[in-house]
């Protein structure tokens, strides 16, 4: 399966807040659909609730079920809890980089705009939105306008990054820790899941 490219509020009004997907705030409290409004009340079954876990990580950071899957292997590969590593691995990707940085109002927006080859990191053009951003790297937006009228999204910078909003330039300083990722989101939940595959 592609990128979801359907409706976003849908998204947001069965898994709860998701940042990187949309800046629309739905006006309903309950699920989409016909029997939205009974299933937000009823039980749910512990599969249910490590699906919806993991498909928070996948709308908001915009990647296919085959990608989530390479992360989570890498991220039980490396050292450290798997779950912070694979949340720490999606936070330094490119796109994700340049949504924190304030550049793009979300995630999908920040992945167009790389893929567009408007964003340049240590000064050479890269249009991948995966690539790995490593601590002390440079990450610039080119003479776009459009990029250049972005400099009021994102609200506060993380303080692992620092950005120079007169130039559209932002710095990593390190990697980022679990407290400082936004989204609300049970990574053990989503480890779990992905044990039952191997």
């Amino acid at each position: 399966m592609a990128r979801y490219r359907g409706p976003r509020v849908k998204i947001v009004r069965r898994l709860g807040e998701l940042p990187g997907l949309t800046t629309k705030v739905p006006n309903r409290t309950y699920g989409p659909g016909q029997h939205g409004q009974a299933t937000s009340t009823g039980k749910l079954t512990q599969f249910r609730v490590r699906l919806q876990e993991k498909q928070k990580l996948r709308y908001n950071y915009g990647i296919s079920e085959k990608q989530l899957l390479t992360y989570v292997r890498r991220a039980r590969r490396a050292k450290g809890p798997t779950g912070e590593v694979l949340l720490q691995m999606l936070e330094m990707r490119l796109d994700s980089i340049v949504y924190r940085l304030g550049f793009a109002p979300t995630i999908r927006a920040a992945r167009q705009y790389v893929s567009h080859g408007l964003i340049t990191v240590n000064g050479q053009t890269v249009n991948i939105p995966s690539y790995n951003c490593l601590p002390g790297e440079t990450i610039a937006s080119t003479s776009n306008p459009v990029v250049e009228n972005c400099k009021t999204f994102g609200g506060a910078v993380p303080s692992h990054l620092t950005v120079d909003t007169a130039k559209t330039t932002g710095k990593i300083q390190r990697v980022i820790t679990r407290s400082q990722i936004a989204l609300t989101v049970n990574e053990l939940l989503i480890i779990e899941f992905y044990s039952r595959k191997g």
